[in-house]
């Protein structure tokens, strides 16, 4: 995973750099969120989400990752509040560029959590 688009989005997330994430990304990669059905698409709508979760997440950490080819995934814990959860951020790249990003959370308590934190900012 070293020198990859999924390196460099992990190290940005780390970071707690948005920018440097979404840049990562095509101008038409899509979002799906672990508790909204439709997806999101585009650059600026995965800016708002990414920004979001930065604020809503607390001591976030990538603990693993899996992949090969054009898929990775990238596993992390996190708190939501008094919550903590567990997730996986499923990343799908094309030519080196970021398309697609999947992320999926559990226990329910925290995904409903992670739920109302995130349409507070963002509705």
């Amino acid at each position: 995973m070293t020198d990859s688009p999924f390196s460099a989005f992990r190290d940005a997330v780390h970071a707690g750099d948005v920018d440097a994430a979404v840049a990562l990304f095509a101008p038409d990669a899509v979002f799906h969120s672990p508790v909204v059905h439709r997806p999101y698409v585009g650059r600026e709508a995965l800016h708002a989400i990414l920004t979001a979760v930065v604020s809503v997440f607390e001591d976030f950490t990538y603990t693993d990752s899996v992949g090969g080819g054009d898929t990775c995934v990238l596993v992390f814990t996190a708190r939501v509040g008094d919550r903590v959860l567990q997730g996986v951020d499923i990343l799908r790249a094309v030519d080196g560029v970021l398309t697609e990003l999947t992320v999926m959370v559990r226990p329910y308590s925290a995904a409903t959590a992670l739920r109302e934190r995130m349409a507070a900012l963002l509705t």
